[in-house]
């Protein structure tokens, strides 16, 4: 017998053996060909959550926020994201005597990943992206103060002077499982303003759902979370 022989003789008497195996054991072979599905649906409901921080801030300051979300669970790793909210500012500065005041709805669009790999996890580690926007009007201004110099009355007034703000943020936070469907977030946002229209005489102070006005800032939210 030749040596190709041997090579073919060898080859069959695998092949048979693998077949024997196989026929023989139902349960390996399913395992082996069967392609295990993931265990976590796709859909896996929706969570409404409240923002704390701005509430809290409108009432111990002179601006502020009341804010809600409605978030898409899919497949426990992405999370589609709406956040609605009204803000509000009412500030009367003490050192230039300029009075403010704005209220207007804002809206945030966007999407987290759950950055951890265990996927069933009650906790979540996550990271995203928002675009958000407000079209608001601003009353603003300032009693006449006489100049010490020309002694000319300095004061203005200017009412429903029409401001709008797209910007861009984001977002990394923890969500905390506590009992039930209640869970607790927290998360710091990194805000960059992306198309604006300021007021006719200058920079706004307060933008609703942005904050104290400029060309990047810094934010932190804590919410509320209930799992639907």
């Amino acid at each position: 017998m030749t040596c190709r022989q041997n090579i073919c003789t060898s080859i069959s008497r695998i092949a048979i053996s693998v077949a024997v195996l196989l026929s023989s054991s139902p349960v390996a072979s399913q395992k082996l060909f069967t392609i295990q599905k993931d265990s976590i649906p796709l859909f896996k409901g929706f969570a409404v959550s409240f923002n704390a921080v701005g509430a809290v801030r409108k009432a111990l300051s002179t601006y502020g926020e009341y804010e809600g979300a409605l978030r898409i669970n899919l497949h426990n790793q992405y999370f589609p994201i709406i956040e609605l909210g009204y803000g509000i500012a009412d500030h009367d500065d003490e050192v230039t005597g300029i009075y403010y005041k704005t209220q207007a709805p804002y809206f945030r669009i966007g999407c987290d990943l759950n950055l951890l790999k265990n996927k069933h996890a009650k906790n979540r580690l996550y990271g995203g992206l928002r675009y958000a926007f407000t079209s608001y009007k601003v009353n603003i201004s300032r009693p006449d103060v006489p100049d010490p110099v020309w002694q000319s009355a300095s004061g203005f007034s200017l009412k429903g002077d029409r401001c709008n703000m797209h910007w861009a943020e984001a977002v990394f936070g923890v969500d905390a499982y506590i009992w039930g469907p209640l869970h607790l977030g927290w998360d710091i946002r990194y805000k960059r303003r992306i198309i604006h229209k300021d007021l006719s005489i200058g920079t706004p102070w307060y933008v609703p759902g942005y904050g104290e006005n400029g060309d990047t800032r810094l934010g932190a939210n804590f919410n509320i979370i209930i799992d639907i």
